[in-house]
């Protein structure tokens, strides 16, 4: 029999956790975190990882689980993502997979494509290149189908596509469309999409911000940048920490960064918006899309308690 999982994803600051939250506490659930950043412990307060309140109501997975020094990759995730499924059924819990990383969903509902492993040479190169040169130029090695699908400005992923190419002769995007590799989730999914209008967004994210900066965002920041990691890695670009960092460097009052910060926030929740409008995350008919932002377990209960659960209940 095969075993049911459920997605609840959307743009950043548009409320999953507070509704995964609620959901699992309803229906006996696991709350798994399929967001990128969440994965690492420096950064509870920049990435708005749940409290520790919060993780006590329910069984919450894959928070804070990796040091910022070693980047999380996609095949990582997923490995560790469908473990945390496995217990959870073992266990009788109903797994809730809880984030904004596109990459990571699709990497549990269609696979995920085995690239060969790469020369140490091409990695060097990459490395190398996109030091001396920057992300754009790198970019603009790419071949024309893989460069299409990243934005210049990602250095991680663009240094990684190019390493596939040196190293394989073939784009990324090539071996992802060629299957094999690793196969789709042995699981049924459906999808809660959280939609919420762009102005409710961006009042949320500005304000949520704010509440980070009250929270102890600098003083995270600040002992991040005390590690002396490359600034290569994720968690040195997670969203307010290079903003953050110019800031303690003397570069840029604390104002300017906060303003740069939510701007470039909001700009990354578009993209995110527009991932999930083109890529399903489930079925259509198991997939529940919600236009509105939920602000809280409170304000979620009130306003879409009756519909949720019984989409979640009558599926399951």
């Amino acid at each position: 029999m095969t075993q049911s999982a459920l997605i609840v994803a959307g743009p950043t600051a548009s409320g999953k956790s507070a509704l995964a939250l609620a959901l699992a506490a309803r229906v006996g659930g696991v709350v798994i975190n399929a967001d990128s950043m969440q994965v690492y412990r420096e950064l509870r307060v920049l990435t708005a990882r749940p409290s520790a309140a919060e993780e006590a109501l329910v069984p919450h997975r894959l928070y804070g689980v990796r040091p910022a020094a070693e980047a999380a990759s996609v095949a990582w995730w997923r490995g560790a993502a469908l473990e945390a499924m496995a217990e959870a059924w073992a266990a009788e819990q109903f797994p809730i997979l809880c984030g904004g990383t596109g990459l990571y969903f699709r990497a549990l509902t269609e696979g995920l494509a085995e690239i060969p492993a790469l020369p140490e040479a091409a990695r060097a190169e990459a490395r190398a290149l996109l030091a001396a040169e920057g992300p754009a130029a790198l970019h603009a090695r790419l071949d024309a189908e893989t460069a299409a699908a990243l934005r210049p400005s990602d250095s991680q992923r663009v240094a990684r596509a190019y390493e596939v190419l040196l190293g394989t002769g073939r784009g990324l995007v090539a071996w992802q469309r060629a299957g094999g590799g690793l196969p789709p989730a042995p699981a049924r999914f459906a999808a809660i999409l959280l939609d919420p209008p762009r102005p409710a967004l961006r009042t949320a994210i500005a304000a949520r911000f704010d509440a980070m900066l009250e929270g102890g965002a600098l003083d995270e920041v600040r002992a991040l940048a005390a590690q002396g990691l490359d600034p290569a890695l994720p968690a040195m670009r997670a969203h307010g920490v290079p903003e953050l960092l110019a800031h303690l460097a003397g570069r840029m009052t604390l104002a300017a960064a906060r303003e740069r910060a939510v701007l470039n926030t909001g700009q990354y929740t578009k993209r995110q918006a527009t991932w999930f409008r083109h890529h399903a995350l489930a079925d259509p008919s198991l997939t529940h899309i919600i236009h509105a932002r939920i602000e809280g377990r409170a304000q979620f209960q009130e306003r879409e308690i009756a519909q949720i659960f019984a989409f979640v209940e009558n599926w399951r």
